[in-house]
């Protein structure tokens, strides 16, 4: 497309690695549409106040644990949300912006073991807290280095692994409702809804209200940030009552 006339038509494996917001392709790579030029836009005003958040819920942490835990927390959604303003807003060449699709998509993998982290080592007995954390960092590296040597697997391989590692929880919910309240039962349930949603969004790139300006993929970035702020929440109960 061109800022003038948007194409709503995509290809699908390459729309993440379209010209940047608002610029116009590399020379030496093929013409793809370019993006909308809000672009990145949401990330990047994320990005600050996911530092100053996470700073604050690492500081008021109850106890060295909740605190290591809220640290790792804070580190990936820091990784997520610093990236991808980066790699979405960026005027990149072919190989930066291919090293960048890969670290964009590998730190969905990191964000969803991250949350596990305060949420399992705070609520969970140490015995069941192990075997959780090793199983979704061990599922986050296989995630990791399935996305970064087959960044352009099909969207509906790779979204569905995304969700599913996500809702590995559900087997855990009462857990969280017996030790962390139903306040943080609803806002980790929540927290996952609003991530599915938005994988769900990504993954059949509709709604698509603007092309030119707000598309499928800033739908999908606006439901990251929604469900963010709703674990965090939740994560910051868990760090000042239990940590």
């Amino acid at each position: 497309m061109t800022a003038a006339a948007p194409d709503t038509t995509a290809p699908d494996a390459n729309d993440d690695a379209a010209a940047p917001a608002g610029g116009s392709p590399h020379p030496d790579t093929p013409l793809h549409p370019l993006k909308p030029r809000l672009r990145g836009w949401l990330h990047a005003g994320m990005f600050p106040a996911v530092l100053i958040a996470g700073i604050v819920l690492t500081a008021l942490a109850d106890s060295t644990r909740g605190r290591i835990a809220c640290g790792v927390y804070v580190l990936t959604a820091c990784l997520l949300f610093g990236v991808s303003a980066l790699y979405h807003r960026g005027n990149w060449g072919p190989r930066a912006a291919a090293v960048l699709r890969r670290l964009d998509h590998a730190n969905i993998f990191l964000i969803i073991a991250g949350t596990y982290t305060p949420l399992t080592l705070l609520l969970l007995p140490d015995s069941t807290a192990r075997v959780l954390l090793w199983a979704v960092w061990a599922a986050a590296a296989a995630g990791i280095a399935f996305r970064v040597f087959w960044v352009g697997a099909p969207r509906w391989l790779y979204t569905p692994c995304y969700i599913a590692m996500g809702w590995a929880a559900v087997f855990f919910l009462p857990d969280f409702l017996r030790t962390g309240g139903i306040a943080v039962l609803v806002l980790v349930v929540v927290g996952g809804l609003l991530y599915s949603a938005g994988g769900v969004v990504y993954g059949f790139k509709r709604p698509n209200p603007s092309p030119r300006w707000f598309g499928f993929h800033e739908v999908f970035h606006s439901f990251t940030l929604a469900a963010f702020v709703v674990h965090y929440v939740g994560i910051s109960l868990v760090a000042y009552q239990h940590g």
